[in-house]
């Protein structure tokens, strides 16, 4: 990257965010972290913690100052409700940019009940618009970078490969005459979360074209793995790390799953294709989209932040063959199409300089390195994915995939 910025990174203390800010920090940025902590309230909420022990968000800025002299500054400030605090803080500081991950980032918790639907939508829909509000009303000219997902263009197939945003369509006109024009790909949310990342779309392009705010948006794919270069340089500096049914990510789960002896869940067919990027490109991927934004007065930049799409049953056979784990077969509580086929075009970031890290058996043993280690920290009664879509599929979920149950002897 050039020249140092001033940057804030909405939502700092969070799985992506957290590693984001001391690679930026590292490269030299000045770096604040604004966040209400909420992730460690669910964790409460929930009855489970992160895998990893994490310290507090002030422990952690103090244990990178002392390994490398450079300071992460926080303030502890509710995007979604402290508007006016949002607002003095931009007028005061004035960064150069902004990296928005302030949003509940977990579908099946989006799904919980009618309070975290609720709770969604108020969070991640109010602190995109509270940002992008504020921006406007202090004048500050920051570059917007937010961290979408894949999950806005839907699963389904379409035999053609998902374009970076933008789709070119031909309308034809009163007079029999094609019309051309490009148009956001069509949103086809599967979850709750995934409607406020389609809201915040819609919230990007008005203000975009009315206000002239320049933004980047980054349909991001399921992020695995654990360290950073950052994060390895001291043990407190260790990334959260999610494996509950809510929180963790289909590939770190298994891996954990694997770790500690627990059948590695598979719900439906395991048809579902998604896209993945490891933890350290997710990283460098905001890095150039920082150093490549868009002028004043364009159109929002849409970044695919991907690396590489595989089937779930494909994961889970590969994850069993390198660690003789067994596979459940188990009911999916989410509503999707059994099987999916997913191409999608990542051609950006690719011509920035980027260069992927895919699945590789040492990245894999890594992890599991990891779970094994903090195995003890696990509790295997959140290890299920129970969240359901419909009250209809909810009757039909197993909550006891190990069998563990105690049984009636009648």
């Amino acid at each position: 990257m050039a020249s140092a910025m001033k940057i804030a990174v909405l939502g700092g203390d969070g799985f992506v965010g957290w590693p984001t800010s001391l690679h930026l920090s590292n490269a030299g940025h000045e770096v604040h972290i604004l966040d209400n902590l909420s992730r460690r309230w669910i964790d409460t909420e929930l009855g489970v913690q992160s895998l990893t022990p994490m310290d507090s968000i002030q422990e952690r800025t103090r244990v990178w100052h002392a390994e490398t002299g450079r300071r992460i500054h926080f303030q502890l400030i509710d995007l979604a409700r402290d508007y006016e605090r949002l607002k003095n803080w931009l007028r005061e500081e004035r960064p150069d940019a902004v990296i928005h991950f302030a949003e509940q980032r977990a579908a099946p918790y989006s799904m919980k009940s009618d309070r975290h639907k609720n709770y969604t939508v108020d969070n991640n829909v109010s602190a995109t618009h509270n940002l992008l509000n504020a921006l406007v009303e202090t004048g500050l000219d920051a570059h917007v970078v937010h961290l979408g997902t894949m999950g806005v263009y839907g699963y389904s197939t379409v035999g053609a490969a998902i374009p970076e945003g933008y789709l070119p369509v031909g309308i034809e006109t009163t007079d029999g005459r094609t019309a051309r024009q490009e148009i956001l790909y069509p949103a086809n949310p599967g979850s709750i979360y995934h409607m406020t990342k389609c809201l915040d779309q819609l919230l990007f392009q008005f203000y975009a074209k009315n206000d002239g705010l320049r933004i980047t948006d980054l349909h991001q794919g399921i992020v695995w793995g654990t360290h950073t270069s950052e994060t390895r340089r001291h043990p407190q500096l260790v990334n959260r790390f999610d494996y509950d049914g809510d929180y963790g990510t289909v590939l770190n789960r298994f891996l954990i799953q694997a770790a500690i002896g627990y059948p590695l869940t598979v719900h439906g067919t395991g048809g579902q294709t998604r896209a993945f990027i490891h933890i350290q490109d997710s990283v460098r991927c905001i890095e150039l989209a920082l150093s490549n934004p868009p002028a004043r007065g364009d159109r929002v930049e849409i970044f695919n932040q991907m690396t590489e799409t595989h089937r779930v049953r494909d994961l889970a056979q590969l994850i069993a063959g390198l660690t003789g784990s067994e596979i459940a077969w188990l009911p999916n509580p989410r509503k999707e199409a059994a099987e999916n086929d997913l191409v999608v075009e990542n051609e950006k970031f690719r011509s920035l300089g980027l260069e992927p890290t895919t699945l590789e058996s040492g990245l894999l043993s890594e992890i599991v390195d990891v779970a094994k280690k903090f195995a003890y920290r696990v509790d295997r009664s959140r290890v299920p994915a129970v969240s359901a879509w419909t009250r209809d599929i909810a009757a039909t979920i197993n909550t006891d995939p190990e069998g563990r149950r105690l049984k009636s002897v009648s």
